[in-house]
């Protein structure tokens, strides 16, 4: 197979009109339908019955990721308005965490809407219930985005709370609606816990406790990475073939304790629940891969075709993992913190993962070019089969188990 540089985005696209895009959730999060993939067969279910499709002893791992309140309206003197869309932490900061904690005052890369309204000096302030006042401060214009410094009083203030005192949920650009009150908790995993995502990880919208409870009593384990999802998950692949595309990076945190439990089941079917969670576990393995070439490497970080590029470093993958925690004993922590911008898609060989679960995605997108990788040019039957049978599609859709083919 030739590079995936080479793949051209016109071979994955397909035709989803409006009226199959969910606006809105159901009412109830496991009434969503899934469609359930394996060895070529498709059969339909729905979530809340997702146990019968999960072999006993599997695990599955969850990104716990929170969306964050990362839109912020400020309204000039004039009346005009400037929205600011906070995308991810200036690099000075050495991770998300760390600079949601920020107090006082933070660095942030941002989209800015009204930004020719924006005069050079002028500090944007905003007042939150007569107790909080947020200033604005345009630093540096970048390629595509803004560094904006963000101060404010009470100093004594993380910048998570500013934002959630402060900012709304962002719905994805083709949820052609006005945030609702309701969407604070439903764009919102119930397992969500680490602050620092623009756009939630949709696999696990579905999720309730009485399918947690379930998975429990049919010995599912249960495991959680942290992905902060950026704005570029949204980002069209523009360029006619793959090499053009600069595919977005993100950041990723995995517990000491989730890399013992991949080692220890690693012949269990290791099932990814949303493509943030794939792309974290198998960057993982990567990222082992280049510590047994260099341990010293900091930050650690996976660019785009770096996977490819390291095909003919292979390891077995309990060496990567093993690889994975002498370093962090060498380095003395219990937490994994990198950033990785991998692109999966057809010619990527799976390390890690035997399925995943995720909802249907937009074409010509990359992640609908890592579900083709996953099962091939089956994508196209099940799909069509989708869309001929009523599922919703994208974030606030329905979704399916893919069983990975070969």
């Amino acid at each position: 197979m030739n590079h995936p540089k080479e793949i051209a985005i016109a071979d994955y696209t397909y035709s989803l009109p409006d009226t199959s895009i969910a606006n809105y959730p159901l009412p109830e999060r496991d009434a969503s339908k899934l469609l359930v993939y394996k060895n070529g067969n498709i059969t339909e279910g729905v979530y809340r019955n997702l146990v019968q499709h999960i072999p006993e002893n599997a695990v599955l791992v969850f990104n716990n990721t929170k969306v964050v309140e990362a839109r912020l309206l400020f309204q000039k003197k004039s009346g005009g308005q400037i929205e600011i869309f906070c995308l991810e932490p200036h690099e000075q900061y050495a991770d998300i965490t760390t600079a949601m904690l920020q107090q006082g005052k933070v660095f942030w890369k941002c989209l800015v809407g009204g930004a020719s309204k924006w005069k050079a000096g002028q500090v944007l302030e905003k007042n939150i219930a007569d107790t909080i006042i947020l200033n604005a401060a345009f630093v540096e214009k970048q390629n595509d985005s803004f560094i904006i410094e963000l101060s404010w009083q009470p100093d004594s203030l993380s910048f998570a709370e500013i934002l959630h005192a402060a900012g709304a949920i962002p719905l994805p650009p083709y949820i052609k609606r006005k945030v609702e009150t309701a969407d604070s908790e439903r764009y919102q995993t119930v397992y969500a816990k680490t602050d620092g995502s623009v756009a939630a990880p949709t696999a696990g919208l579905h999720f309730t406790p009485k399918i947690f409870s379930d998975l429990d009593n049919s010995h599912v384990i249960k495991e959680f990475v942290t992905l902060h999802v950026g704005a570029g998950t949204f980002k069209p692949v523009k360029s006619e073939t793959m090499q053009e595309h600069d595919m977005h990076a993100e950041w990723i945190e995995v517990s000491k304790g989730l890399i013992e439990t991949l080692l220890r089941d690693i012949e269990e079917p290791i099932i990814a629940v949303g493509t943030t969670s794939l792309r974290t576990l198998e960057s993982l393995y990567w990222l082992g891969v280049k510590l047994s070439i260099n341990d010293a490497q900091q930050p650690l970080y996976l660019s785009q075709w770096e996977v490819y590029e390291l095909s003919e470093k292979e390891i077995p993958v309990a060496v990567s993992l093993n690889t994975l925690l002498s370093w962090m004993k060498k380095n003395n922590t219990e937490k994994l913190i990198a950033k990785t911008q991998i692109l999966i898609a057809p010619g990527y060989s799976f390390k890690i993962i035997k399925g995943l679960i995720t909802n249907f995605h937009q074409p010509q997108s990359t992640l609908l070019l890592l579900v083709a990788a996953l099962i091939g040019s089956d994508w196209r039957t099940v799909y069509n089969y989708a869309l001929q049978n009523n599922f919703r599609f994208l974030s606030y859709g329905d979704g399916s188990l893919l069983w990975r083919k070969g």
